[in-house]
């Protein structure tokens, strides 16, 4: 009776209480992670504004350094195309993927050591391998062994080119013109420096793509079809490539 009375009275008291279910309830490092934020906030002056505000501005020198920048033309080397105080949008990963400057392509480039100690933007006229040649008896670049009409952007009047001159580009280089062949300073300028005028394709920025402003003169710059035709060169050209200087003139 007694043992029967006994377990009565333990069935009878309340069981222990389980853990405490704390899945809703942020644990140390949420709650930690949260007040680090909150602490930086309340640091700034302007608070979120100011954090926002230097967000965007981390954001914007991301896109500047890895994707695209705006540079301003500091000439009329590039008209009509391009006017002296336009501002194009260079696409940095235009060539990053395996790809290579065209001919044709307009290329933001540095020329420190090989026009001078700044940003210069030229249309590339060969690339590496290619035989060009001025002038043919019609007054055009030959490429390859092909006349170029380049008419649709050069500048109203002009040739293409008052400066005769007969060069293989060495590989992994550009020999770049600008448009307004009479106000351009560019490879034509540079055939007895070291590097024969030729830009290192290591050297290019990036290609222009666009105008941005003035608004009126937004944009999409396109690639002109004129050395779609331009065939590769030929294994000849590409072994005489290591010597740019020989059979130039001017």
């Amino acid at each position: 009776m007694d043992s029967e009375a006994q377990s009565t009275e333990r069935d009878r008291s309340p069981h222990p209480a389980g853990p405490e279910d704390t899945s809703g309830a942020p644990g140390p490092e949420g709650r930690s992670r949260s007040a680090l934020a909150g602490h930086l906030v309340g640091w700034l002056p302007g608070g979120r504004s100011t954090a926002a505000l230097l967000l965007v501005l981390l954001l914007l020198l991301a896109f500047s350094t890895f994707v695209a920048r705006p540079f301003q033309i500091p000439s009329g080397s590039m008209e009509p195309a391009l006017r002296a105080g336009d501002r194009v949008l260079v696409l940095k990963l235009a060539y990053r993927f395996g790809a290579g400057p065209q001919r044709g392509d307009m290329v933001v480039f540095d020329g420190t050591g090989y026009f001078g100690d700044a940003d210069y933007i030229k249309r590339v006229v060969g690339v590496g391998g290619d035989h060009v040649v001025c002038c043919d008896k019609d007054g055009r670049i030959r490429v390859n062994g092909r006349s170029v009409d380049e008419s649709g952007f050069l500048f109203p009047g002009e040739s293409a080119s008052t400066v005769p001159f007969d060069v293989v580009v060495p590989e992994k280089r550009l020999f770049v013109l600008g448009d307004h062949r009479g106000s351009s300073s560019d490879s034509r300028d540079h055939l007895g420096s070291p590097g024969g005028g030729m830009i290192p394709v290591s050297r290019v920025i990036g290609r222009a793509d666009w105008i941005v402003s003035p608004f009126g003169r937004a944009t999409r710059l396109h690639r002109p079809d004129a050395y779609a035709r331009v065939p590769a060169p030929v294994p000849t050209d590409r072994a005489n490539a290591a010597h740019p200087g020989e059979g130039t003139h001017g």
